[in-house]
């Protein structure tokens, strides 16, 4: 039986990358220099030691950026919708690790659920020891809603990404990685479905009626409830329907360290069900929840 893809990386829209920045370094994450796309964007990621990311991605050439929408490319256009309807900010895609995305790009069009042309692209690199690289990478999408909607797509890594990121993936919170990645189905029938294709694993119904997902590292929970920990971005995220991203669960090696992090930084969080769950706030555009195992 072939195993369950692995997540990537998750990617967040920000109004502000400066703004980003700042409020993930409250959080106790150690943030990787800025980065620029060619097509317009601009990220500062959170890497971990699972070897998943966090991608900050803010518009840095908005002319740059408009001609790629213009021309058709799928990530600036998704991009560009979610934008529109959530206010600058969120959680707008889940990205799976792969070694064939255009086999992946082949499946999703089998299954009715591509989003769009396979993309290319490569970008410099630069580590905190000043040394400097190129990473590229081939994307796949898949989709089940509308433009504006959440999305996932598979990442192939062309070109590793350069250098030593031991350093990027030490965070003063005690963070090692992603536990789980909650989203709402916003009515979706075809949300589970959509996992499944990318994820290459079949859900299961958890106590509490969720479907969750076991892939290579981490849960993904598909819910109906409009919210998590207790706390939803607005209500008009719930209220037009299509899948959502609700909330990303992080793993800390010792809850005590990331509490009293958050409390020296001047963030505030409430305990639920053995979290430390942190409701969202100007760059930091969706719900983000601490676990220790």
């Amino acid at each position: 039986m072939t195993k369950p893809a692995s997540v990537d990386h998750l990617v967040l829209p920000v109004q502000a990358l400066g703004i980003a920045e700042k409020r993930v370094g409250a959080l106790g994450f150690t943030v990787a220099p800025e980065a620029l796309h060619p097509f317009g964007t601009q990220n500062a990621c959170v890497f971990f030691a699972d070897g998943t990311y966090l991608e900050p991605l803010a518009i840095s050439n908005p002319a740059k950026y408009n001609a790629s929408v213009e021309k058709g490319d799928v990530f600036t256009g998704r991009d560009q919708a979610f934008r529109q309807r959530d206010r600058q900010e969120g959680f707008s895609a889940l990205v799976a690790r792969t070694d064939d995305a255009f086999g992946d790009h082949d499946r999703f069009a089998i299954s009715g659920l591509s989003a769009g042309d396979v993309f290319e692209f490569s970008r410099p690199l630069r580590m905190p020891d000043g040394s400097q690289g190129e990473a590229a990478f081939r994307l796949a999408f898949a989709a089940s809603g509308s433009a504006a909607d959440f999305f996932l797509f598979s990442c192939q890594r062309l070109q590793a990404l350069p250098g030593d990121r031991t350093a990027l993936e030490r965070h003063a919170n005690g963070v090692s990685g992603l536990s789980e990645i909650v989203l709402f189905s916003g009515g979706d029938a075809k949300a589970a479905r959509l996992i499944e294709t990318v994820f290459g694993c079949e859900g299961t119904i958890s106590p509490d009626g969720d479907m969750v997902f076991v892939t290579g590292n981490a849960h993904i929970r598909l819910t109906g409830k409009p919210a998590f920990g207790g706390h939803a971005v607005s209500a008009s995220d719930w209220s037009d329907g299509g899948l959502r991203g609700a909330g990303i669960v992080f793993l800390s090696h010792d809850l005590a360290v990331t509490e009293a992090v958050l409390a020296a930084n001047g963030v505030s969080c409430a305990k639920a069900g053995g979290r430390l769950v942190v409701p969202a706030a100007p760059g930091q555009g969706v719900t983000f929840a601490f676990e220790e195992k």
